[in-house]
């Protein structure tokens, strides 16, 4: 049995503060043309995606992984005692996390509404045992550092989760969604055919192991 993870694109959804808005409009109905075609406007960061290392100025793009990079032995850890602009630490994290640890904190409750932008986030000392793990991540927010937003007073400077992991060729797919109640599983996150890609949506869907 097959979970859907990701949030729907469609017009005006959420995106990263400064991103290009999303549009879906028809191009081509049945009753003018004789067939439905829909014009899609988006950035390559919208909606549910995974990022690559060249999305912060690494040399990998999308297109250098194998498919098999981006089907994940993943496990879910709950992070929802965390607050909003909160830094999740690394008591959350267990002993074998297979090669991708999911962070669910229910910000995608959130979705669509300002209170998005105001997830937790990364710490230091999460990031560091990803890395020494070799843990790609996903997450039910944005990002896993600080998303800028007006109540951003004194949140860490640019994007050292981002930074660290994507600079260690790990892979970050973010605005996850229905994770609740799912705990070891097989993540599909597998990105569109983009040349160079820094970044693309995703179809991310699980089944548990």
């Amino acid at each position: 049995m097959y979970r859907d993870l990701s949030h729907p694109i469609e017009t005006g959804m959420t995106t990263f503060p400064g991103d290009p808005d999303v549009s879906v409009q028809p191009a081509a109905t049945v009753e003018t043309d004789g067939y439905h075609v829909s014009e899609i406007h988006c950035g390559s960061h919208a909606g549910t995606h995974i990022d690559a290392p060249s999305h912060v100025g690494f040399d990998q793009s999308l297109d250098v992984f194998d498919l098999d990079r981006f089907v994940f032995d993943a496990t879910v850890v709950d992070c929802t005692a965390f607050g909003a602009r909160e830094a999740i630490d690394s008591t959350v994290l267990p002993d074998d996390g297979g090669d991708m640890i999911v962070f669910r904190t229910g910000w995608d409750d959130h979705w669509g509404t300002s209170r998005y932008l105001d997830h937790p986030y990364l710490s230091v000392d999460c990031v560091n045992r990803c890395l020494d793990a070799g843990w790609s991540v996903g997450l039910d927010t944005l990002n896993p550092d600080p998303t800028p937003s007006a109540n951003a007073t004194d949140a860490p400077e640019g994007v050292p989760a981002h930074r660290a992991l994507l600079g260690e060729g790990l892979l970050i797919v973010e605005n996850l969604t229905n994770l609740a109640g799912l705990d070891r599983c097989r993540l599909f996150a597998v990105p569109l055919s983009l040349p160079e890609g820094n970044g693309s949506p995703v179809r991310a869907f699980a089944c548990e192991r």
